[in-house]
């Protein structure tokens, strides 16, 4: 009786039939024959029957508990998207809580109020005498600004305290940024010159931005378009400076006018040695002392302080020597060495004298003989 796994026609020839002799010779090819092959009961399992026992690698999650369904057969959604409908819940539950805030308590408007223009006088004033001529530095050593710092230097800040609504800092700001502008505007070489503007410009308000490039393009002594209201400038075919260490002296005072603005003051005295457009250079006594007298005022809100910019709001110029019948809007034009005056203003005006410019009644005045030096009434910047 053939063995079950046994050829049914038994052990073909050559093949030992004990375990040992198999053993023995274990690396023998195995051949089967081909009734063999015939006889082998072939059987394919479905893919139910080939699972067997093994659970499923996922099981199927209700979408709104942690538990689930073991059915293998019900389509449920997966964990992707339960999150994806979680996220969509989220966002709109986000969207629906913005949109009563901003009912419920909307945001306050940003400030639409504009800038005020510029209002500005120049005055200039006409010589009493013939005009001295001489060096730079000896004319400085003989008029009252002997005792003038240089510069920069001559722009001292105050002592700084806050008020009701701004902080020492921010007040601190606003001092540097109205000495900055009197810097540019009034000691800058190429402003001076009248070949360059933007060093003054980018520290303006934008919303004056347009009335400064009219006055910069086409000045005129309307009281808004004077580019000497918003700047010191020379005619330069008429007089240049012969010396860059311009003499300064004055004061800054502040005041909070609104909870949000802050006003700053400036009252200062610039003494400039200037000589001919077209003379030389090196004249020895071609040299001439111009002066100029600067009241402005220059306003601050809080995006001026961020962005270090000004409101300029008031500009009170006097010049001099200067003719009357000039127009100083568009530049100065000094009566130079060795001229006298041409015509007589209505009252006379010192722009060293200290504390408020005295205003003259009409569109010019006249320069008050300066006090030699050592006598001079103003006292020295600290």
């Amino acid at each position: 009786m053939a063995v079950p796994g046994d050829p049914p026609d038994g052990t073909p020839e050559g093949i030992g039939g004990g375990d040992e002799e198999f053993r023995s010779d274990e690396y023998r090819s195995v051949v089967f024959d081909e009734d063999f092959v015939r006889a082998a009961r072939l059987q394919e399992f479905s893919a139910q029957e080939r699972m067997g026992d093994h659970a499923r690698a996922v099981r199927s999650r209700s979408i709104w508990s942690g538990g689930g369904s073991s059915r293998p057969r019900t389509s449920t959604p997966g964990r992707g998207a339960r999150q994806g409908m979680l996220l969509v819940l989220l966002i709109a539950v986000a969207f629906a809580a913005a949109v009563y805030m901003g009912l419920s308590n909307p945001a306050v408007p940003p400030s639409t109020g504009r800038t005020d223009p510029l209002s500005s006088t120049v005055v200039p004033l006409a010589p009493s005498t013939a005009v001295p001529g001489g060096r730079p530095v000896d004319l400085y050593a003989k008029s009252p600004a002997a005792e003038y710092r240089v510069g920069a230097a001559g722009i001292t800040l105050p002592a700084v305290r806050r008020t009701h609504h701004f902080t020492d800092g921010q007040v601190v700001t606003a001092l540097s940024i109205a000495k900055d502008y009197l810097v540019q505007s009034s000691l800058d070489p190429d402003v001076l010159a009248g070949a360059a503007t933007r060093p003054v410009r980018v520290l303006l308000d934008p919303d004056q931005l347009a009335q400064f490039d009219r006055s910069m393009t086409s000045p005129s002594g309307d009281g808004r378009h004077a580019s000497t209201g918003w700047l010191v400038r020379f005619d330069p075919g008429t007089a240049v400076v012969a010396d860059t260490r311009v003499r300064v002296n004055g004061t800054l005072s502040f005041e909070e006018v609104s909870a949000d603005v802050l006003e700053v003051t400036t009252d200062h005295t610039f003494v400039y040695a200037v000589r001919p457009a077209t003379g030389s250079p090196a004249a020895a006594d071609g040299a001439s002392l111009f002066t100029v007298r600067r009241e402005l005022r220059l306003r601050f809100d809080l995006e001026d302080l961020a962005a270090r910019r000004a409101e300029l709001v008031s500009a009170y110029v006097m010049a001099g020597p200067q003719d009357c019948s000039a127009d100083p809007a568009g530049g100065f034009r000094p009566v130079l060495a060795g001229a006298g005056p041409t015509t007589v203003g209505p009252a006379a005006s010192d722009p060293y004298a200290s504390g408020t410019p005295r205003r003259t009644a009409g569109l010019c005045g006249v320069l008050a003989p300066p006090t030699a030096a050592g006598t001079d009434p103003v006292s020295p910047a600290p």
